[in-house]
């Protein structure tokens, strides 16, 4: 029986009009974009699950913050408010606006990685792996073995393997691993939460190696949230405080301020306390980005920045946001529907190698569920598994995936109890014709980051 649905805790001021096209021209449309869900039109998606990043709804305070964001190229007063905000929050010395994560990681992993190396992670997501592989490094995941079981449920799937983390180091030479990133939540696996615990232990072998640890903190709120509930000894901690220990471990941290600060662009990077390493991100930042006190970003962008790091602490709303995730994942149980258990913080990672058995990792599971949501609903989601993967940047053959999910990311305070039950709904009529269901093979695509522009065709 399905749990009761978090109540949302605020009032809808403004909405967007959506519509519904007919199953006809779902399945022209779905076909125009040779089978990628990226390619699809935003105006032809009645529910968009494709990402929580950018997609969220911001607050009267943010859009009060947008009118008054200053646009002085160089000193602008909403970039030091965004500075004091940031580091109240993380405890860095440093901090640097940039327009996105993906441009938080190609400043610093440029500085800090390079051709020979490793990046060791417990789990790269997309974009992250593609900008270690670019600066030449390789990207090793290193997740616990509990995550790769859907079914297992641990309070901790998202956690580095520590004793693994180790014996990679003595294998690889410590001079050759650049960087090892905790990804919170792990986003790849589910969304999953990383204890406390872990990013301490894993601290513990960065420093007796001499190795700086990253945080790809994302998810940094979600994350907290997961500790304060279900950590021994922080029930009666605040989000704010958790979050500030957990940063503490670290030497850098890198954000897609996208995602848990509730706002449609921005993103940052952080330095603890090494200014020479900074002082060299600062020009690459100046190259690729603009003048440090903008970083890619409007004023209006970081007044609201500033402001959204702020609300996504919101207890209250964290209740109500990983609520809704438990909702859908509680209708999914009803149904016999298998996902990556028990729920993460801003999606339900959906099993379709469980739904689909007869689908190899080769013909792409994930994607073949995401095609069928949007043809039964009109819903679109993307695949987390083998066709996301992509190829061996060695070998160039195609990686099997751990896992093979489709992913319901779930935008942050816009869809409603009512939209959530559409969802669920659509996942039970294809488990009834499961079956019939096609795999998928690609037909073109690019080098990297291939999943946001592949062609595919469904296998005869």
């Amino acid at each position: 029986m399905a749990i009761k649905y978090v109540a949302e805790p605020f009032r809808i001021k403004m909405v967007e009009t959506i519509k519904m096209l007919t199953r006809e021209e779902r399945v022209q449309k779905i076909a125009e974009a040779k089978y990628n869900t990226f390619n699809l039109r935003g105006e032809d998606v009645y529910i968009d699950l494709l990402t929580d990043s950018g997609t969220n709804a911001m607050s009267q305070e943010q859009w009060a913050g947008v009118m008054r964001g200053d646009e002085a190229y160089a000193g602008s007063s909403s970039y030091y408010k965004l500075l004091d905000a940031a580091q109240d929050i993380t405890g860095y010395k440093y901090i640097q606006p940039v327009h996105q994560g993906r441009a938080a990681e190609k400043v610093l992993f440029g500085v800090m990685m390079g051709k020979g190396q490793y990046s060791i992670s417990n789990m790269h997501f997309d974009t992250t792996r593609a900008h270690v592989e670019l600066s030449g490094a390789r990207a090793v995941d290193c997740v616990v073995p509990v995550a790769n079981d859907p079914a297992k449920r641990a309070p901790f799937k998202g956690n580095m393997d520590v004793e693994r983390l180790e014996s990679l180091i003595k294998e690889y030479g410590p001079e050759n691993v650049a960087l090892v990133i905790m990804t919170v939540t792990n986003n790849s696996a589910g969304g999953q939460p990383v204890s406390m615990a872990n990013v301490k232990e894993t601290a513990a072998v960065c420093k007796k190696y001499g190795i700086k640890l990253n945080i790809d903190a994302a998810r940094y709120a979600e994350n907290a949230y997961f500790i304060k509930q279900r950590e021994e000894g922080y029930a009666d901690k605040s989000i704010k405080a958790i979050i500030n220990e957990m940063f503490s471990y670290a030497d850098t941290f890198t954000m897609s301020a996208k995602k848990d600060t509730i706002v449609n662009m921005g993103g940052l990077y952080g330095v603890k306390e090494d200014e020479e390493l900074f002082t060299a991100c600062k020009g690459r930042t100046i190259s690729f980005e603009g003048f440090t006190t903008y970083g890619g970003l409007s004023g209006r962008d970081l007044e609201a920045l500033a402001i959204g790091l702020y609300e996504g602490l919101d207890e209250d709303y964290l209740k109500y946001r990983i609520g809704q995730m438990e909702y859908l994942a509680s209708r999914l149980d009803d149904a016999g529907i298998a996902y990556q258990s028990p729920v993460g913080g801003h999606g339900v990672f959906v099993d379709a190698k469980a739904m689909f058995p007869h689908i190899p990792y080769n013909e792409f599971p994930g994607q073949a569920l995401a095609i069928e949501l949007y043809i039964e609903a009109g819903i679109r989601t993307c695949d987390i598994g083998s066709y996301m993967l992509g190829n061996d940047p060695d070998t160039g053959k195609q990686l099997e995936a751990n896992f093979e999910f489709t992913r319901f990311a779930i935008a942050r305070r816009v869809y409603t109890q009512a939209h959530i039950d559409i969802m669920a709904d659509a996942l039970i009529a294809i488990k009834k014709r499961a079956e019939q269901v096609k795999g998928f093979r690609i037909t073109w695509e690019p080098p990297v980051l291939r999943h946001f522009q592949a062609h595919l065709e469904p296998v005869k």
